[in-house]
């Protein structure tokens, strides 16, 4: 599903995020990507729907070198990869239901099929009584809600959730952890960087570990490993 071949990634400023990343991720996997601040987590996730591109290496999503393709296939590409961010980046201007419509109506998704499955992933995130409500009149746990719907609505086959609860109080994050779960569960392979200890250490998955820019532990159910 997923297969990064010693990969690197050096900015412009001359900042080695990466160096030499070798990894394989099987699909219906769920992954913790962990590590100290600046170890690497967020380029790491990033590669993966080409937010930026490795200065070396090889990135293989479900077949595809998603390193060499065009800028202007970039978006087909995300139709198989959802991605959850830590601060949301909904449209305030647009509603619950606009804002994951969107997503569908960018692929030109027929209007039953925008009605249909925006509705349908609303309910999966407990927020079908919230369609005409806009961003600011929702809570930190409802806008991050909102982001799953509108990640999974293309049913991705991955998901990227970059720090999903770095900034929800701790009852609203196990909210968000089960409803990954039940994403994970339909056969989406789940890929989320985080900083949460008790999350990682309580919900048993494959942990990979990154220090700076390099893989350093690879463990099934696995521990978080760091101090907070």
């Amino acid at each position: 599903m997923i297969i990064m071949n010693d990969v690197h990634k050096t900015y412009p400023s001359g900042n080695t995020a990466l160096n030499g990343i070798n990894i394989s991720i099987d699909s219906g996997e769920f992954v913790y990507v962990v590590g100290p601040s600046g170890a690497g987590k967020s380029t790491f996730v990033k590669l993966m729907y080409r937010e930026t591109n490795p200065s070396q290496g090889e990135i293989i999503i479900r077949g595809t070198k998603i390193s060499e393709i065009k800028k202007k296939e970039v978006p087909m590409l995300r139709r198989s990869v959802g991605v959850v961010f830590q601060d949301f980046k909904l449209l305030p201007k647009l509603t619950v239901y606009e804002n994951v419509a969107f997503a569908l109506e960018v692929i030109e998704a027929y209007p039953s099929r925008i009605r249909d499955r925006t509705m349908e992933v609303l309910e999966l995130v407990g927020l079908k009584n919230k369609v005409r409500s806009f961003p600011n009149e929702l809570s930190g746990g409802e806008q991050q809600r909102v982001s799953i719907a509108r990640a999974i609505s293309n049913e991705p086959n991955i998901l990227i959730a970059d720090e999903p609860t770095g900034n929800l109080d701790p009852d609203t994050s196990w909210a968000i952890m089960r409803i990954l779960e039940e994403i994970n569960a339909t056969g989406t392979t789940v890929l989320m960087a985080t900083h949460n200890k008790e999350i990682v250490n309580t919900i048993k998955k494959r942990v990979i570990a990154i220090e700076n820019g390099i893989i350093v532990r690879d463990e099934d159910q696995g521990a978080y490993g760091y101090e907070i």
